[in-house]
């Protein structure tokens, strides 16, 4: 027994303590994601009023400084004594963790924030805060420092509204930035409007010289969502198809439109929640839009067309919905809040989406006709695909656990250690594959034109001679089959030329990532190799620049300009200029090189931004270039 170890040893974190101690378990993380998620609790708060039928209008500003005010017109936070602990509950709001008003079914019949410690956690990861509350005809006050108040609760004058106003510094001791993202806040901010119809949220920049703001209000509620995510694709139908239902104490919202992509796209709710994960909801809205196409396909024309009964993904081609409910006490699977696990849930909603989709489709038969021409397709496709597999398997590659002829594959077996560079083309690849370090670099060149898979029925993708060897290499499958703790590299490195080709490769590539191995963007595993565009050699120093403003920062640093004939300037191609040294040195070596992480802040704004770029509406596309053009500075970077 260690003797050092006693009672001394045990720590008490009183208040707020446990909070600064180890923010991470209360938001997340200490960057600018958490710092986010400070808002984030501010806001859900106030939603949870308006969830509650007491509050229609919510405003956030960013002012100078990066302080956040959240103000909005609920009831307000309640500032009498409280009898138990003697102190304004207003006062044990903000200082104490698990007080609130969510654990009540009385108070607060559905909410996000079931712990009660969103707002007593913002105010402990802050320098100050402000708690400014109009209620009853007064105005009632508190100012905290670092989760303690500066004095009591106190009257500062009288009012004839309702509300609470939360401002707030976030502590620069404890996040890695303090700057907000003007755009991520408000993507948010739309995302809670879309699920909150009729309910008024508005944000305010006012770091800059001319504030920028957002009102966002969706009267349409999630029948607006379906058609904002589907603005750049061709609908099948006029409108989306639009239920809401009140059941159980339970309240379902659900929207949904086919169109003329191939790509499925659900997004999923609860109490305003995203579940990336799914959960007894989806699944239970997922198992009644199958019953009930096969049900209509039985009696229709397209009934002759297929032998078998349509699957899941049949019926899901095309298909934008967002399935949204609010019930009393959700169960989430892990901290994340990203499944839902109430088994009850999912034949509820089961029964009511069966029921009122099969009344909607029964009050639309030209569209519920177009449906199943599509899904019909869909379903014959996949049958002839598989087929097509059965007579193959043992030459297919992806039923093959041998890896692409063209992989270089490196000598280290522990992923985490390793990483794989897709080069474009063979030269590229000549180069890479001599330059790299085999112990933990593997290279994939890619030849001849990519296919976009935005345009591209599933089974297409899957037996693509271009695509079926990355998956391969990667060896984690891809679409439904994809397993992300099979992945054989820890980076997946796009290596393409610094010029529009190379642009136009990185982008359908990324596209193949974001529709069919999302997680791997999702999880930060894919990079851009930046290789310099100019080699710069003045006797016998070589540099190298990346961008036109490095080589004028590398001539400037040798007393140098462009038009003086003792420099000579190289501008790049294409990565098959370079020979291996210099592929290793400038783009290879971790040491040396740069390269840049894809991350992914909002998957609904990048699923707009994929289809309206790589798919075929060629209006969006327009507008999109239209809307940009003036912003690019080099095209050929």
């Amino acid at each position: 027994m260690d003797k050092d170890y006693s009672a001394e040893n045990i720590q008490i974190l009183k208040g707020l303590e446990a909070v600064r101690k180890r923010p991470g378990m209360y938001i997340g993380s200490t960057s600018i994601d958490g710092l986010h998620h400070l808002v984030y609790e501010i806001v859900d708060n106030s939603i949870d009023e308006a969830l509650a039928g007491y509050c229609s209008d919510i405003e956030v500003t960013i002012e100078k400084g990066n302080i956040i005010s959240v103000i909005d017109n609920g009831r307000g936070i309640p500032t009498e004594l409280h009898k138990g602990e003697n102190l304004s509950a207003l006062e044990i709001v903000l200082t104490k963790l698990h007080a609130g008003g969510k654990f009540n079914k009385d108070n607060y019949k559905v909410s996000g924030g079931l712990h009660g410690v969103g707002v007593s956690v913002v105010n402990a990861l802050s320098e100050w805060c402000e708690a400014t509350v109009f209620r009853k005809g007064e105005i009632f006050y508190q100012k905290y420092r670092i989760g303690v108040p500066d004095e009591p609760v106190k009257v500062i004058g009288t009012t004839d509204k309702t509300g609470t106003q939360i401002r707030f510094k976030s502590d620069s001791s404890i996040f890695e930035t303090n700057d907000y993202s003007f755009d991520t806040l408000s993507k948010r901010l739309r995302e809670l409007a879309f699920l909150n119809k009729g309910i008024r949220i508005s944000i305010t920049d006012q770091r800059i010289p001319v504030e920028k703001s957002h009102d966002f209000k969706f009267e349409g509620g999630v029948k607006s969502f379906v058609s904002y995510l589907n603005k750049s694709k061709k609908p099948l139908m006029t409108e989306p198809a639009y239920i809401e239902v009140d059941k159980d104490d339970i309240g379902l919202e659900f929207a949904l439109e086919y169109n003329e992509t191939y790509v499925e796209n659900i997004f999923s709710f609860v109490n305003n929640i995203n579940t990336r994960e799914g959960g007894t909801h989806l699944v239970g809205f997922k198992t009644a839009l199958t019953r009930v196409l096969n049900d209509f396909l039985a009696k229709s024309k397209h009934a002759k067309k297929i032998e078998e009964k349509l699957s899941g993904e049949d019926v899901r081609e095309g298909l934008t919905a967002v399935v949204s409910i609010k019930i009393p006490e959700p169960q989430f699977e892990g901290q994340t809040k990203s499944k839902l696990g109430n088994s009850e849930v999912k034949g509820l909603v089961s029964s009511i989406v069966f029921e009122h989709l099969t009344f909607y489709f029964e009050e639309h038969p030209d569209e519920i006709e177009k449906i199943l021409d599509k899904v019909v397709g869909a379903a014959r496709a996949r049958v002839a695909a598989r087929k097509a597999r059965d007579l193959t398997r043992r030459k297919s590659v992806l039923e093959s656990s041998s890896l692409p002829g063209k992989l270089a594959d490196c000598s280290e077996k522990n992923p985490d250690l390793c990483e794989i560079y897709i080069v474009e083309g063979d030269s590229a690849g000549g180069s890479a594959k001599q330059g790299r370090n085999r112990e933990f670099q593997a290279i994939l060149p890619l030849w001849g034109k990519m296919l976009n898979v935005e345009k591209t029925r599933a089974e297409k993708v899957f037996t693509n001679d271009k695509l079926s060897p990355i998956f391969a290499s990667l060896g984690t499958g891809c679409g439904p089959n994809f397993d992300i703790s099979k992945l054989r590299y820890d980076k997946v490195i796009i290596m393409a030329d610094a010029d529009v080709d190379g642009s136009h490769i990185r982008t359908l590539l990324l596209t193949f990532f974001f529709r069919y191995m999302e997680e791997l963007i999702s999880q930060g595993h894919v990079y851009i190799a930046m290789p310099p565009l100019y080699k710069i050699k003045y006797g016998k120093t070589v540099k190298y620049a990346y961008d036109e403003e490095q080589k004028v920062q590398v001539l400037s640093e040798l007393g140098l300009s462009d038009e003086d004939n003792k420099v000579s300037i190289q501008r790049y191609k294409g990565l098959g200029e370079m020979n291996p040294d210099q592929l290793w040195e400038t783009t290879m070596d971790p040491d040396r090189r740069n390269i840049m992480k894809v991350t992914m802040e909002d998957i609904v704004e990048a699923d707009l931004i994929f289809s309206t770029l790589m798919g075929d509406e060629v209006a969006p596309r327009r507008e999109f270039i239209e809307e940009n053009a003036l912003l690019v500075s080099n095209l050929d970077v």
